[in-house]
């Protein structure tokens, strides 16, 4: 008993420093207390790491339910179809997503034509793990912000009309696309804001009369109003009020509608309803013309594509202006075009085609320089006259290639591309397409996301898509 009681007292007995050197001494030089020393530390460090990554992953797991949480919700809130209160509806999604208490803010800024929603949240999250280490929590941030805004928008739907339009109900299935992309574009709400250009085009474009009128043209006759551009207008997304454009030959029998036979690409189409209709917010009459739209001649896609960016070029604007003056454009229209650098302004064309580019001829100037020939031309079709009257040896010259299909390619290429170098956005529909037509209109997009390729109805579709894009939300941060 007395030992025991003797044990008692020396175990509740500090060491002295001696004591406690000389036993660290006898612990390093045992072996197998080393090994377990270092064992039970690196045991430790391994508990440790991983308890860091839990605490990692779990604050993670909470910020990326919060991000996914408020993006869904700016976006729903600042949908100016939204009938609901902006707040409310951020509210709403958080406190069903279960995480209502960690919103912190959320700001609505909305006028007559647009809608701005951000919101803002943090959670605090305990940690298991890292608080061995003195980290008690870990705050997890989310922001974001969505914005739909109905600003000025300025748009060009550039139309193919061509001969090969006519054939698998092509034509129908494009006017009813056309007609759905006006409607959506243009609503009550969107009054002042949107204007559409109508561009139809075969192997020319008719600029129509009056903005004829307003360019400095080398008149050679009153049957039609199509411009011959240079290869190098292509460079270049404006008109050149200093230059003289040349009148394109007219050279259609215009009492029928007769195009057989080997040229039948050259007209210019003459009908009012084929003429360019610009600026204009009026559905009603933008749907009359589509709806008369007819299929005719050939293709000529840099010719149609010139003109619907020249009309959102502000080179075009004295023309507004003019057609403003004349009651064609209305009033709240007539500074358009906008400058490029408005940034409350989009400016956009919707190119589309069923084809590919062509060789495009002309008459012998020899054969077109006199008030007689042109009325000679007027009645008679190029290609119809050749072929009864002329042997096939001698066309040659009779007529001459303008543009061949490669370069019309190339002009193509290159007014594209200077459309988008001024922040025009073009998307473009290969309708019932060639390998070859859908390469050349993919390449003339803004990306290839603004590229469909489409069959039969689903036309209508892609002008659906192209119109709620035009519109459409995004994400501000």
């Amino acid at each position: 008993m007395h030992m025991l009681g003797s044990d008692r007292k020396n175990s509740d007995r500090r060491l002295t420093p001696s004591e406690m050197l000389s036993y660290m001494n006898n612990f390093q030089r045992n072996e197998d207390g080393a090994m377990t020393l270092f064992a039970i530390f690196m045991f430790l460090m391994m508990i440790l790491v991983a308890g860091l990554g839990v605490d990692l992953m779990r604050n993670e797991l909470e910020r990326t339910t919060m991000q996914n949480t408020i993006d869904r919700a700016v976006l729903a809130a600042a949908d100016l179809d939204q009938t609901l209160d902006p707040q409310a509806v951020v509210t709403d999604y958080f406190d069903k997503a279960g995480v209502g208490e960690h919103l912190a803010q959320v700001t609505v800024d909305e006028g007559l034509n647009f809608r701005k929603v951000t919101a803002t949240a943090d959670a605090t999250t305990s940690t298991q793990f890292m608080s061995l280490i003195g980290v008690d929590t870990l705050t997890s941030l989310a922001a974001s912000g969505a914005e739909e805004r109905i600003s000025n928008v300025e748009i060009s739907l550039v139309l193919d009309i061509s001969g090969s339009m006519g054939s698998n109900n092509r034509i129908q299935n494009m006017r009813t696309a056309a007609k759905t992309f006006v409607d959506q574009v243009i609503r009550d709400e969107t009054d002042d804001l949107i204007s559409v250009s109508l561009v139809p085009y075969t192997a020319q474009t008719n600029a129509g009369e009056a903005i004829f009128n307003e360019l400095n043209v080398q008149e050679l006759h009153g049957y039609s109003y199509c411009i011959d551009f240079d290869i190098s207008d292509f460079s270049i997304t404006g008109l050149d009020h200093n230059k003289t454009y040349l009148h394109m030959q007219h050279f259609e029998k215009s009492s029928n509608n007769y195009y057989g036979g080997a040229i039948q690409n050259p007209g210019c189409p003459f009908r009012s309803y084929e003429e360019i209709q610009p600026i204009s917010q009026n559905a009603s009459d933008l749907k009359a013309t589509i709806d008369n739209y007819t299929a005719r001649a050939n293709t000529a896609i840099n010719l149609g594509m010139k003109w619907g960016v020249a009309l959102l070029d502000p080179t075009f604007r004295p023309i507004t202006q003019a057609l403003n003056q004349q009651g064609t454009v209305d009033d709240v229209f007539q500074n358009r075009p906008s400058s490029y650098d408005d940034e409350e302004t989009l400016k956009t064309v919707v190119l589309m085609t069923d084809g590919v580019n062509v060789d495009t001829y002309r008459i012998a100037d020899v054969l077109y320089n006199s008030p007689s020939e042109r009325v000679h031309w007027n009645f008679n079709a190029l290609d119809r006259y050749l072929s009864r009257y002329v042997r096939s040896s001698s066309w040659r010259f009779w007529r001459y290639v303008k543009y061949t299909s490669s370069q019309a390619n190339s002009m193509l290429e290159n007014i594209c591309s200077a459309a988008k170098s001024e922040g025009i956005v073009i998307w473009s529909v290969g309708f019932e397409v060639s390998d070859t037509g859908a390469n050349v209109m993919r390449s003339c997009a803004s990306s290839p996301s603004h590229f469909f390729r489409v069959e039969g109805v689903e036309i209508t579709d892609a002008f659906r898509a192209i119109a709620s894009q035009i519109n459409q939300l995004r994400l501000t941060q």
